[in-house]
This record gives structure tokens, C-alpha cells and sequence, in this order.
């Protein structure tokens, strides 16, 4: 089972980025994904989650009504969209899933917001 994350980059504040996290070895369908981001000297911290059916998706308050999360089964691959970016929002996005109470996580992928 791998998870590739990408998509992230530079951006100013106010712009938009969509992170991917694209998964091999394992159907998406079933399990709920998470994402998750580091910022240096910080630990890291839950942002989002997207159940296995889409129907149901978490945010975290520090993210919420900007971000969201959309599932594509058929492309096997979980997006993050994320707009009105704040240079708070710099950090490493991992994407995340547990199967059988193992965790998997993507290799991250860096946002960097400018102020």
C-alpha cells in the first residue's frame, strides 16, 4: 500500500492550491482518508477527513469554510482543496489512511504561503 501526495507549492496569501493524494496497492473505496500537516517547530495536527463514501467530511476549525475534501474512487485519489490560503497555512500536507490499525501515510508535499 503506498499514498502519494502532491500538488503543493508556493502561493501568496489569498490564492488557492488542491492537493492530490493518490493511493496504489489498495482501493480507495473503503476506507476514510485523512490529512494531515507539520509545520516546522509544530507538531502535526489533523486538518481534515473525508469518510469512504464522501458523505461525510471533518474540518478543523483553523480550516474551515476554506478547505475541502472530495473523493474520486474511480481515480483511486483524495483531493484537498484549499483557498483564501493565510501564511499560517505553511506547512507539510501528509495524507493519511488506517487499514487494520495500521497506519499509512503519503510522503507529504510542501505548501508555502507568502504574505
Amino acid at each position: 500500500v503506498q499514498l502519494q501526495a502532491f500538488g503543493g507549492g508556493l502561493v501568496q496569501a489569498g490564492g488557492s492550491l488542491r492537493l492530490s493524494c493518490a493511493a496504489s496497492g489498495v482501493t480507495l473505496d473503503y476506507y476514510a482518508i485523512g490529512w494531515f500537516r507539520q509545520a516546522p517547530g509544530k507538531e502535526r495536527e489533523g486538518v481534515s477527513c473525508i469518510s469512504s463514501s464522501g458523505s461525510s467530511t471533518y474540518y478543523s476549525d483553523s480550516v474551515k469554510g476554506r478547505f475541502a475534501l472530495s473523493r474520486d474512487n474511480a481515480k483511486n485519489t483524495v483531493y484537498l482543496q484549499m483557498n483564501n490560503l493565510i501564511p499560517e497555512d505553511t506547512a507539510v500536507y501528509y495524507c493519511n489512511m488506517v487499514i487494520r490499525n495500521r497506519n499509512y501515510w503519503g510522503q507529504g508535499t510542501q505548501v508555502t504561503v507568502s504574505s
